[in-house]
């Protein structure tokens, strides 16, 4: 039987260090919300994933790029765009804080369902995801994440690295399967399905 942390009470209160906790357990939301200690960590089906470092002044860079061309693009639209940190959290039966066990901090995210979004970020599928590769954490956005995003049925799941320059698109199908793109580069445009109209030019995504 799989070993759940109960929720912690005000009695026992906050956790001030990452130390403290058991990583062989199962956590849940409301365990998370009481997590005070620096380190970035995710929780993914209850496990507890550290998050790489502070991220790179390249990878903050080209982030911050992709999030201006996002809110320009979508500036007076129904669409909302959020930046890291923000939670999304992924319920499977239940809301409830206690019951959700897969909370991400995805680099980039869009949200065109505003229901979806409330003070502690958002509940619930994005349309868009971005995640933008750091060192170390490759296996962890390439296969981890790849799954739950398909999973709960994120429409478009952007793969992108600082260091190579490259820019990698998924996109849910009719069955729910994730589709690749063609690995796009330097000197290309990206388009996007989720957001008509939408031009992504890479040259000045990657500009240094």
């Amino acid at each position: 039987m799989k070993q759940t942390r109960p929720y912690n009470t005000l009695e026992e209160g906050p956790i001030e260090k990452l130390e403290d906790l058991d990583l062989s357990l199962t956590y849940n939301y409301s365990n998370y919300l009481n997590w005070f200690f620096s380190d970035r960590v995710e929780l993914l089906k209850g496990k507890i994933f550290k998050m790489s470092p502070a991220p790179s002044r390249l990878h903050q860079q080209v982030s911050g790029k992709i999030f201006v061309e996002l809110s320009l693009y979508l500036r007076n639209k129904p669409c909302k765009v959020y930046a890291a940190p923000f939670d999304v959290r992924f319920p499977v039966n239940s809301k409830a804080d206690k019951d959700i066990y897969t909370v991400l901090q995805p680099d980039i995210c869009v949200i065109c369902d505003l229901s979806k979004l409330d003070d502690k970020g958002c509940i619930g599928a994005p349309d868009i995801v971005v995640e933008i590769l750091s060192p170390g954490n490759n296996k962890k956005e390439l296969l981890n994440k790849y799954k739950i995003y398909e999973e709960f049925g994120v429409r478009e799941y952007w793969v992108i690295s600082s260091s190579e320059k490259t820019f990698l698109k998924y996109t849910l199908n009719d069955e729910g399967k994730y589709r690749p793109s063609r690995l796009f580069t330097l000197s290309e445009e990206i388009t996007s399905d989720v957001l008509p109209g939408f031009r992504l030019n890479l040259d000045g995504v990657f500009e240094d």
